[in-house]
């Protein structure tokens, strides 16, 4: 949720409220950026038994009632959301205090919870054109916002292999599966290494959840292999290098795919998360049409992960193919193109 005195004078600072859940990633991201940050309660309702759903119902009716004199005690001009448990109440409370509302949605399709609070709000914000249809006379294509240290390393695949203490000559396949890791992923990617590592490099985050058996595994591959087997639990300031030095990336479908990737040029192998709403399906889809990736069934990742590998990782001019193809959806003007709809809404409402 942001607020700015931008109505008064373009020069006017800037104040930012970062309204989310406590004690969690994003208030650690919101308080290193030096944004403040306020808590509100909220939960998730849908497939949830009835009496977790009934308990959070009622944080959520809570959760209006904070978020409400949230809008009193900040006075927003502009209230921007991208989802999530919290972007329901505040959408409500912003509505109700006559606050315009921006949403950005970053998937290739909205869910119930999104449809439902675009009625609220002025304009909504969208990756790629085939998306608009959702939201008649309120979608403005913005493109996925891609953070600036990701943008500066394009083109700089020798530099992050060197910060990163990787061999500049061998193929370097990335695989991760988000910040708690992939378990499926992991599972068929121990089962790949030894057809894998023979041919490249692999960067691995495994996540937090495996990484115990993860490093054990590196102590079992044999001697001249494991110098290429690069293993971490999670990483942060570093996951831009890791993405800019990749010739090649196995992961999830996760929204930020349809940004980060592109915005590298980075080839992928996509293995869309089973019950995610249809969400990941979808944005998997959105990249293989277009021959920017490989969509990968989950269940089929433990007999198909290292066959698929190999055949791009030898067949140089199909993996270039696919490289301009993703490079091809790149929206490098997308953070300023939302930033503009903010403006513009805090300015005119």
């Amino acid at each position: 949720m942001a607020s700015a005195s931008l109505a008064a004078a373009e020069s006017a600072a800037l104040s930012l409220l970062y309204v989310g859940v406590a004690d969690s990633v994003e208030e650690e991201l919101a308080r290193a950026a030096g944004i403040p940050f306020r808590a509100i309660e909220s939960g998730q309702v849908r497939g949830m038994t009835p009496w977790v759903a009934t308990g959070n119902l009622l944080k959520a009716g809570r959760g209006a009632r904070q978020a409400g004199r949230l809008m009193v005690e900040f006075r927003p001009d502009v209230v921007f959301v991208t989802g999530g448990f919290v972007a329901g109440p505040v959408v409500l409370a912003a509505w109700q205090a006559h606050v315009p509302v921006f949403i950005f949605l970053p998937d290739m399709e909205p869910g119930l919870t999104i449809r439902h609070m675009s009625r609220m709000a002025r304009r909504v914000g969208v990756t790629m054109p085939e998306v608009a249809r959702w939201f008649p006379d309120k979608a403005v294509v913005t493109g996925y916002p891609v953070r600036q240290e990701i943008l500066a390393l394009a083109g700089q695949r020798s530099q992050a292999r060197q910060q990163l203490g990787l061999v500049d000559e061998l193929p370097t396949l990335l695989v991760f599966g988000g910040s708690r890791g992939a378990r499926s992923i992991n599972q068929a990617l121990a089962a790949a290494l030894p057809a894998l590592l023979p041919h490249c490099q692999v960067l691995h985050i495994s996540g937090t959840l495996d990484w115990p058996a993860v490093a054990a595994r590196v102590q079992s591959l044999p001697d001249p292999l494991r110098p290429r087997y690069h293993a971490y639990a999670y990483l942060h300031h570093e996951m831009a290098l890791a993405l800019a030095a990749a010739d090649l990336v196995v992961a999830r479908a996760g929204a930020s795919t349809l940004g980060e990737f592109p915005a590298l040029g980075l080839p992928s192998i996509l293995a869309p998360l089973p019950h995610s709403g249809q969400h990941q399906e979808i944005n998997a889809d959105a990249l293989a049409r277009r021959g920017a990736a490989i969509k990968l069934p989950n269940d089929q990742l433990m007999t198909q992960l290292a066959p698929t590998v190999l055949r791009l990782l030898a067949a140089p001019d199909e993996l270039a193919a696919m490289s301009r193809s993703a490079q091809a959806l790149a929206q490098p003007g997308a953070a300023a193109a939302i930033a503009q709809e903010l403006r513009r809404l805090a300015q005119h409402g």
